[in-house]
């Protein structure tokens, strides 16, 4: 036998809580196949197989905490599993569910139609009565959760057993609402993220500030070398970029603005590693741009992609996502005008992009229409004086309205 254990996690991890096997007791494994999944407060791991074999037996059960180095489950290597065999072939396809249908055994193989689900989700489906068909899935690759199927209104089934008193299976009167309510638990992620917006607006002094930025000389910049650009670097040229180079360029000029608190003490930062915000199923997490100041163009547009698709497939690692000593966070994306983004601790400033929109501006003492971009930084006055946070945002809406001061350092 061959134990299944939970990975090594980084000092900053504590534990984890196992949120679904991949695989049932009995089931044939592959040599780096994953097992199941382990959420912790900032990403899921996988644990994979180590070896060739038969899962014989899951030691700890989903939605258990578990730690690092903790024995989850056992293999047994080099067997094959009788599992599909031990069947008539006639009693391996679907069948039609029972109104009542009861909970599968846990050891029960999952169907081709059910291979997406996992297996909390599975049971939940079977108790609830809901089918496959009315779940959609917001895990890694489409796969269903158990919380997928829990926000899943129950349907109403047919009373087959006891008789009901007639005042009880009255039809609802035409017009009226239901009023469901459903309580779940806080995935760790979500309550980490609770738990570091509270700890922001408690220990620092938020201010934010806004100006408006016109976006017409770095569309048209984009425009007319969009295309040579993404055959010459494989990437889509975005406005983001921009944004990350005019960031860096303030940041080097106001260095209180990239530096943090840590107690009676301030750190200023020799280097710039910018966060990017981005939007998952699981929540808001934030991976790092290293050494931003070192990168070109095409290499930011390549590393928030690359980070853009670990964060919605779950594939981020520890490293991705910690440090940082500035955020970028874009809720234009959404649709969003304007807002107060919220420091993302132990940074002092962070700045919002919002929505391009087409408005009148004068120019020149003529009215014409530009579009347009509300930003926002949002910063720490225990920190940040109001006249250096100005100043910074004033230096991001120059360089984003005259791109050549990007390239000049001007």
């Amino acid at each position: 036998m061959a134990d299944v254990a939970v990975p090594a996690f980084p000092e900053s991890v504590s534990d984890g809580t196992l949120v679904a096997w991949r695989k049932h007791a009995g089931e044939s494994v592959k040599r780096g196949e994953v097992l199941a999944e382990i959420e912790t407060d900032k990403v899921v791991f996988e644990v994979p197989a180590t070896d060739d074999g038969v899962l014989a037996e899951i030691v700890v059960p989903e939605g258990t905490t578990v730690t690092s180095g903790q024995v989850i489950g056992r293999i047994d290597v080099g067997a094959k599993s009788t599992m599909a065999a031990s069947k008539p072939a006639a009693e391996l396809k679907p069948r039609p569910a029972p109104p009542m249908a009861p909970t599968p055994p846990a050891v029960a193989p999952a169907t081709r139609a059910e291979s997406a689900v996992m297996p909390a989700a599975r049971r939940a489906m079977a108790e609830r009565g809901i089918g496959r068909e009315a779940v959609v899935g917001s895990g890694k690759g489409g796969r269903v959760l158990k919380e997928d199927v829990v926000r899943q209104p129950e349907p109403v089934r047919a009373a087959e057993s006891a008789p009901v008193p007639a005042a009880v299976v009255e039809p609802t009167p035409v017009g009226s609402a239901a009023r469901p309510e459903k309580r779940v638990p806080m995935t760790r992620l979500r309550a980490r993220i609770a738990e570091r917006l509270l700890e922001a607006q408690q220990t620092a002094a938020i201010l934010t500030t806004f100006n408006e930025v016109n976006m017409q000389p770095v569309m048209e910049l984009r425009n007319r070398y969009r295309d040579a650009f993404e055959r010459e670097h494989k990437i889509k040229l975005g406005f983001m970029s921009f944004f990350v180079k005019a960031s860096v360029e303030a940041l080097k000029r106001f260095p209180e603005v990239n530096a943090s608190i840590d107690a009676t003490d301030i750190i200023y930062h020799g280097y710039q590693d910018i966060g990017i915000a981005v939007s998952t199923p699981r929540g808001l997490v934030v991976p790092i741009l290293r050494d931003a100041d070192r990168l070109d163009m095409a290499t930011i547009e390549t590393r928030i992609k690359e980070y853009g698709d670990k964060a919605q497939t779950g594939a981020l690692a520890i490293a991705d996502i910690t440090g940082g000593t500035f955020t970028i966070t874009n809720g234009g994306v959404f649709g969003s005008l304007v807002s107060t983004p919220i420091l993302n601790p132990p940074q002092s400033a962070i700045l919002g992009m919002h929505k391009i929109q087409d408005r009148p501006v004068a120019e020149n003492g003529a009215v014409v229409i530009r579009p347009m971009m509300y930003l926002a930084l949002s910063y720490d006055h225990r920190l940040i004086d109001g006249r250096e946070a100005v100043r910074f945002l004033v230096t991001i809406k120059e360089m984003i309205e005259d791109p050549a001061r990007l390239l000049l350092g001007v």
